[in-house]
């Protein structure tokens, strides 16, 4: 999956793209679901060192998933992001197995009574 990348008001380095790029290729084979990725990178306008945000969406069939992180540095900012969606498609895969992938709940268990 090729992923989307903007910097906003700077340029990024090419290492730095190719480390969010690993990044989300990691996500990727974890999951099917991902039909694309975007990524946006910008500078806060703040005197606090931590002014490095990353934002990631994750496109995903039903639904977009989507986590902001503000660090000291892009990479350590793309980590944070990338449990955070981690957590997110581990919740995401739990309620849709809960369901029959329609949005209604399964059938009766054999605890209850008909």
């Amino acid at each position: 999956m090729k992923a989307k990348i903007q910097s906003i008001h700077f340029d990024a380095d090419q290492k730095l793209l190719d480390f969010i790029q690993s990044k989300l290729d990691k996500v990727a084979q974890n999951s099917v679901d991902i039909i694309d990725a975007e990524v946006m990178l910008r500078l806060d306008n703040n005197s606090n060192a931590e002014n490095k945000v990353v934002e990631i969406k994750l496109i995903i069939p039903g639904n977009d998933l989507f986590a902001k992180k503000q660090c000291k540095s892009f990479e350590e900012a793309t980590d944070q992001v990338v449990d955070a969606l981690k957590t997110q498609m581990r919740k995401y895969r739990e309620k849709f197995k809960s369901t029959n992938g329609r949005g209604t709940k399964l059938a009766a268990t054999e605890n209850d009574e008909y």
